[in-house]
């Protein structure tokens, strides 16, 4: 008899569980997912070797020893890598905090307190007419203390709580991605910054021995007056071009300066002077590159790769924004002692305890929650576009500096070419001056063609070092 009265409110808890399953389950009209695309050309170009200098060390792809020392102290003490680095705790604390919101809570709790009831209340009459034993009224006030543990657990039916802490921890991963971006960039930078700097040198170099020739020239050219040779003229503009050479050295020195203070600041270190290998500038060599094919560039490059996490993540987002349609299923436990008194406060008589369940679904007003599944399915769209971007700027990255690598080479040779021809011009135009057979208009300007040729060999030079440089980065080299 006791299980037939029972059954109608079993059967109206499953009607009313069915009932909450099938209205918490009506969802809008789900938006359009993107699925993105990670495909690439086969090759680079008409070689498809999978060797790449993206998979070589930084340490073996820069061999000086001096930006290698930089490099290494940028490394531990750059600031920019320091404040990644506690992005990255942040994001690693999410995760544990995700992960604590589908494990159950459990907690302790204690409290007393005094209350006292009015005489002429119903609560009152009653405590006033009952004896707590035979002779003995309850007390009034009436003291309370309790002591217990107590737990609470949302039970993750739908995997929306398992599906946040994946997103997590997908955007801790991208985090760490995004630490070795700036990794490859911050060496990059360096080596670029140094580079700069030795170019600079050889340009200063260059402009001191043109301005202790053009000094010696000058000193001729007053020979030449007190020997009613030339006019006053020639002497003037011997000078006037000696002194723009030396005008030229206080712009170079201040370049130099600023570069330095430029990888300083790169270092984390107060400024002071660089150590760098200069007279070695014009012999650095650019040995042939391997580029691999463009595949590689999907695992090699830290961009990419943020940008699939990060995709990665907002896909776990639409997860759990659509598990806020349906039920929330949670439980609730007890267990304790409780009196009025302490001394009987741990008796088995005070012994209290109970269990809950409940089931929660949205019916009406549920704007807030489809807007948030709406907002996050356009949020993994946007990062669908974004992910095909980053691939396709990567791709264009590659070729670009592989054409600059070609280009300023090329340019190199033909720069080199032109200041060997000028170096000729120079003497010839001197020996022609000194014989009488050319002007010293000849002179000047032979000469400062010829200044400027070496000038822009060295800027040649330097563009060649950096698409050196850049074709590392492009290829996703210098995080390892």
């Amino acid at each position: 008899m006791e299980n037939k009265q029972y059954r109608p409110a079993y059967a109206a808890f499953i009607s009313t569980l069915f009932l909450l399953v099938l209205l918490g389950g009506c969802l809008p009209e789900l938006a359009t997912v993107k699925t993105e695309s990670s495909v690439v050309p086969e090759s680079f170009a008409v070689s498809k070797d999978t060797v790449t200098a993206g998979a070589m060390k930084w340490r073996d792809y820069f061999a000086d020893t001096n930006l290698i020392a930089l490099i290494d102290t940028a490394l531990k003490n750059n600031q920019e890598l320091n404040i990644i680095q506690q992005e990255m705790e942040i994001r690693k604390y999410e995760i544990g905090a995700r992960r604590g919101e589908y494990l159950p809570f459990v907690g302790l709790r204690a409290g007393a307190g005094l209350d006292r009831e009015g005489r002429y209340t119903r609560n009152g009459a009653v405590d006033d007419a009952v004896d707590i034993e035979p002779g003995k009224r309850i007390p009034s006030p009436l003291a309370d203390y309790t002591i217990g543990a107590y737990a609470s657990w949302e039970v993750d039916v739908w995997g929306k709580l398992h599906n946040a802490e994946k997103s997590a921890l997908s955007r801790y991963l991208a985090s760490t991605e995004g630490k070795n971006l700036l990794v490859t960039q911050l060496i990059a930078e360096i080596a670029e910054s140094y580079y700069e700097l030795m170019a600079l040198d050889n340009v200063l170099l260059i402009v001191q021995k043109n301005t202790e020739l053009q000094t010696s020239a000058l000193n001729v050219m007053k020979v030449q007056k007190e020997a009613a040779r030339v006019t006053q003229l020639a002497v003037n503009r011997f000078e006037a071009q000696l002194l723009n050479t030396q005008n030229l050295q206080y712009a170079v020195r201040q370049r130099i300066t600023e570069t330095e203070n430029r990888i300083n600041v790169l270092t984390a270190r107060f400024p002071q002077p660089v150590r760098r290998s200069s007279a070695m500038f014009s012999e650095l060599s650019i040995d042939s590159l391997r580029t691999g094919i463009p595949s590689q560039l999907l695992r090699n490059r830290p961009d990419i790769r943020q940008a699939e996490l990060e995709l990665a993540a907002t896909k776990l987002d639409v997860e759990s924004a659509r598990a806020n349609f349906y039920p929330s299923f949670g439980m609730k436990a007890g267990v304790g002692f409780r009196a009025f008194n302490p001394s009987f406060l741990v008796n088995p008589e005070s012994m209290l305890f109970g269990i809950a369940g409940d089931i929660l679904a949205p019916l009406i007003n549920r704007n807030a929650i489809e807007a948030t599944y709406a907002s996050a399915n356009a949020r993994q769209i946007q990062a669908a576009y974004q992910y095909e971007q980053t691939i396709l700027r990567s791709y264009a990255d590659v070729l670009n500096q592989l054409a600059a690598l070609e280009n300023s080479a090329q340019s190199h040779a033909t720069k080199l070419k032109e200041v060997e021809t000028l170096n000729q011009s120079v003497n010839i135009a001197n020996n022609l001056f000194a014989s009488a057979r050319a002007d010293y208009g000849e002179v000047l300007l032979t000469q400062r063609e010829a200044l400027d040729a070496r000038m822009d060999l060295i800027d040649v030079k330097l563009k060649q070092m950096h698409a050196k440089v850049n074709i590392y980065r492009a290829l996703g080299g210098g995080w390892r």
